[in-house]
Order: C-alpha cells, then structure tokens, then sequence
C-alpha cells in the first residue's frame, strides 16, 4: 500500500497493474483477483470493498507479458505503477518466466511506470539479494515482511533514492505507522539479516533440502500414478493436486481444494503440520533435518496410499 502511494505520489498518475493470484496485502485496492486466502475459500474479490476504489486497479494474468504489454498500450500515460511477486507465493508456488519479468522491466521504463517487486515471502528467503538478484532484474521498489524482523510482526519498502525522495519529511508523500521501527523487532531483524549475511551457505543447504524433498516426493507421484504435481523453485517447493504445469491463476484453478484438505488433515493427523491452503507453499528452514525430512517423505507416502 505504502510503495504504490509512493509510486502515485512520485509519477502523479493513479493506474496501478497487479497480477492474477498475487496477493499484496489487505489493503482495499489490492483485493481484485489476489491469491493466498482469497483463493482457498473462493474470493479472489472481497466484499467490502467499493467499486471506485478499486477502479484504478488493473488486472493482468501472470506471466503473460502481452496481456500487460495490452493494457500499457491502452493507458499509454495513467499507469502509476506494476506490482508483482516475481515468485508468486499466494497460489502456490508458480515462477515467473525470465522473460515476463525483464520484458516488464523494460514496458515500465517505456511508459515511465514504477516497477514494484513484492518480495515479502521471496526476499532474504532466496538469497540476500531476494527474487531480484536471482532473475537479474531491477526494480525500483522493493517491499518486505516480517523476515527483517526475524520473523517479528514488520515490514518494509524502499527503493531508488528518486522514488523514495518523495516520502515525508523529505517529500510530501505521506508516511506513518503505529509499530514502526519497533525496538524489538529491530534487534532481532538485525541480527536474522547479520546471521544470513555470515552465514550465505545456508541458501545452498535449505535449496538442497527442498530439491531432495521434491525428488522424494516427485518419484512417489509418479510410481502410484497420482494425479499430481511438485514444483519447485530454488527453496520454495509446492504440492499442487493437478497434473499439469503452473504458469498462472488459471491453471492452478485446476487443483482438487477438497483432496488437498483431506490431505492436510490425514498428515496433521501422522504429525505434520503443512499448509493448511492448497494456493500456499512449503517452507523449509535449517531446523529441519534430514531425518525429519525423511519421515516427511514416508507420511506423504502412506497418506496418498490411503487416499487413492
């Protein structure tokens, strides 16, 4: 919420493009087709949210950079901004293809539109340099959640000092918030973004841990002819009940909701606790061990025996 003001504030435009199934926080202009939540129970629109506020908010599919490219050639000079999860985290685990990301990179510095990344799940989780650094692409804005607070209740944006030059008291772009810069949150942040720093062997160990899990898991699909999908991305892995590819919102509309409840239940059930949405993805961490991860594998095992 706060980026996009920013970014209305510094191009004095109001049109913002997000994308199908990204979720960006509850914010009311936000909360058109987003993901997480939303999608799980069926409301990828919430009620309550008026019709002009979400007036300027357009729409977009995921990794279709001609649908963007359509809607830039149709507000050639009202589109403040481009909102996006360069990894989307809130349907699932679904990438962004290369050329989606530097092709809007590029429409962004065409028409003078803000590229904002929302790296609140990918940021610091995919390495130090967030979703950015792994695509090789730039944006001029940038928004965190809670992992800068050591996993503490925070956030953040912040960007290229041209855009953020214009946030109060150097700008008129207003700023404020109740918990901001909370000393607690701040000293244990600190310390989460030091460890990770020291420490950058823990990037390569928590994506070794997710592609033996997807491996394991993949070959269990496989051999019991089940139909489903594993995918992952670096660290960020994800069970889909669909047997197809996930590029968009639109194909992970195909997943069976109700199978992956009974799942989740049938594996609470043997101990573990897994996401409790279809649309969210497996996060793995270096308290995990190998021989956790190992029973992990024998309970996916025995429950899709017992469901199928």
């Amino acid at each position: 919420m706060s980026a996009i003001r920013v970014a209305r504030g510094y191009t004095g435009r109001n049109k913002m493009i997000k994308f199908e199934g990204c979720y960006h926080g509850h914010s009311d202009a936000l909360l058109v087709k987003s993901g997480s939540g939303t999608l799980t129970y069926g409301v990828p629109t919430s009620p309550g949210v008026p019709a002009d506020t979400v007036k300027d908010t357009l729409v977009s599919a995921y990794n279709d950079l001609d649908g963007m490219k359509a809607l830039f050639e149709a507000n050639p000079d009202s589109i403040a901004c481009v909102i996006v999860e360069a990894v989307a985290g809130n349907m699932g685990v679904v990438p962004a293809k290369p050329e989606f990301l530097q092709g809007m990179r590029a429409l962004c510095d065409q028409y003078g539109a803000v590229l904002i990344f929302d790296e609140v799940i990918t940021g610091f989780r995919l390495g130090l340099g967030g979703a950015a650094a792994v695509y090789g692409v730039e944006p001029d804005l940038a928004c965190f959640g809670k992992i800068i607070g050591g996993g503490l209740p925070v956030g953040a944006y912040g960007g290229k000092e041209k855009f953020m030059s214009v946030v109060s008291p150097i700008g008129p772009v207003y700023q404020a918030g109740t918990l901001s810069g909370n000393p607690l949150a701040m000293h244990f942040g600190l310390k989460t973004l030091k460890h990770l720093e020291a420490h950058p062997e823990i990037y390569d160990e928590l994506e070794a841990k997710a592609a033996w899990l997807v491996e394991k898991i993949s070959a269990i699909i496989e051999k019991g002819g089940y139909p489903m999908s594993m995918i992952r991305f670096k660290s960020m892995p994800c069970l889909f009940f669909a047997k197809c590819e996930m590029y968009s919102y639109d194909d992970v509309k195909h997943c069976d909701t109700e199978k992956y409840g009974e799942f989740f239940r049938l594996m609470l059930e043997k101990g573990f606790l897994l996401p409790p949405a279809q649309f969210e993805g497996w996060f793995l961490c270096t308290a995990h061990t190998e021989a956790l991860l190992e029973a992990l594998v024998c309970a996916v095992e025995d429950v899709l025996g017992e469901m199928f």
